[in-house]
């Protein structure tokens, strides 16, 4: 009997035993790799930087050549710029690569790189509009071509449909291409010609110069009655003088006559 409980006493000993080295491993976690340098926190994301609009346009797939338009003139790197601003709004109106084919052959590359700049300011609205927007602008659209006499842009709407004419080329936005709350881009199916770059139109008549205040009228003219009365008065006072003068002489001389 005696012997029994020791055979029951030792196996609850080393049931007590092994339970406590488990637990002190599992207290200590997985053994660290040899090789292991320290455990890093993971780096914070890096924060977003401005909108590309030509990474924007290469994901569409739809617009080489005006891609390609805005790095030979460099208008890419002054967007990037532009909206490194966080208070700049732009609203871009892309033409796609069907759009450029429609030009006349040779036309776009006729251009100097003053107008080339001057045709993609004129697709550049310096204002965020989401398709509702477009029913509050008042024509002429202001662009970032600048002179609305050289560039003219109209849009009016229709239900949803925004329609947009430059005098020579009428077109409408065919589709979404990118929006947030400071860029928007939309599809267009031609390239909007301005007159100031494809039809230059005599600039309008300067306004005449008001006319001067009128002077301190002159002087009455030699033969205005009033001069003619003046002159006259003068030379009768001049003869009179005159005769005055010659009757003392005369009665100086008759005086010395007598006397003598």
């Amino acid at each position: 009997m005696m012997k029994q409980q020791l055979q029951v006493l030792f196996s609850l000993s080393l049931l007590f035993i092994l339970l406590s080295h488990c637990s002190r491993i599992s207290a200590q976690g997985p053994a660290a790799s040899p090789n292991a340098g320290p455990v890093a926190d993971a780096p914070a994301p890096a924060p977003p930087g401005p909108t590309n609009v030509t990474k924007i346009l290469e994901k569409s797939g739809n617009f080489n050549l005006l891609i390609r338009l805005m790095k030979t003139t460099q208008v890419d790197t002054q967007l990037y710029s532009q909206l490194n601003d966080s208070y700049s709004k732009l609203t871009i109106l892309a033409p796609t690569d069907a759009a450029f084919s429609k030009l006349k052959p040779g036309s776009l590359n006729s251009l100097s790189e003053s107008q080339k700049d001057q045709l993609l300011q004129f697709h550049f609205i310096p204002d965020f509009l989401t398709i509702s927007n477009f029913q509050t602008l008042s024509n002429p659209v202001r662009t970032q071509a600048g002179d609305q006499f050289e560039f003219p842009l109209n849009i009016t709407t229709t239900g949803n449909s925004v329609n947009i004419t430059t005098g020579l080329v009428n077109t409408s936005i065919s589709g979404t291409v990118y929006s947030d709350n400071q860029l928007a881009v939309y599809q267009i199916d031609s390239v909007l010609q301005p007159y100031g770059i494809f039809a230059p139109k005599p600039l309008p008549p300067s306004p005449a110069p008001a006319p001067e205040k009128a002077k301190n009228k002159k002087k009455a003219s030699d033969d205005s009655p009033v001069a003619a009365a003046k002159s006259a008065a003068g030379s009768v006072r001049c003869d009179i003088s005159r005769n005055g003068l010659f009757s003392i002489i005369i009665a100086v001389v008759f005086a010395a006559v007598l006397f003598l």
